[in-house]
């Protein structure tokens, strides 16, 4: 009895991660995909790709703390998306084009983000 429980608590997390990429793709769709391309191969010279982007596959601190800052030309999500919502867009990205990076928890989006001040906020206007 006791090896079924944590094995029920592995299959539920197990099957709750396409799902979580899942809502992340709309997300994508929705707020990254006019520059990043929805295929993931951003706009050269203007735009970074992120498919095999070794900062997306990386660790996730440095994709978290872009998204809640910004960064040069990139908008701050910090007060558009949820910790959750950020999780789940960089772990569908994380998990996108042949990326190999691993999922994004909520609870590291909600530690980075009481930190999180907006790198440049004119820019983050000027991407709008």
């Amino acid at each position: 009895m006791r090896l079924s429980i944590p094995l029920a608590v592995v299959a539920l997390g197990l099957s709750a991660a396409p799902a979580f990429a899942a809502d992340g793709k709309g997300l994508f769709a929705d707020n990254c995909s006019a520059c990043h391309q929805l295929t993931g191969k951003g706009i050269p010279g203007a735009f970074p790709p992120l498919a095999g982007s070794k900062i997306a596959q990386g660790d996730p601190v440095e994709p978290v703390t872009r998204v809640l800052k910004g960064r040069g030309g990139m908008p701050s999500f910090a007060s558009e998306l949820t910790d959750l919502e950020v999780a789940q867009v960089l772990t569908y990205v994380r998990a996108s084009w042949g990326n190999k990076g691993k999922p994004v928890q909520p609870a590291l989006v909600t530690s980075l983000r009481s930190g999180a001040k907006r790198e440049n906020a004119k820019a983050s206007l000027l991407a709008h």
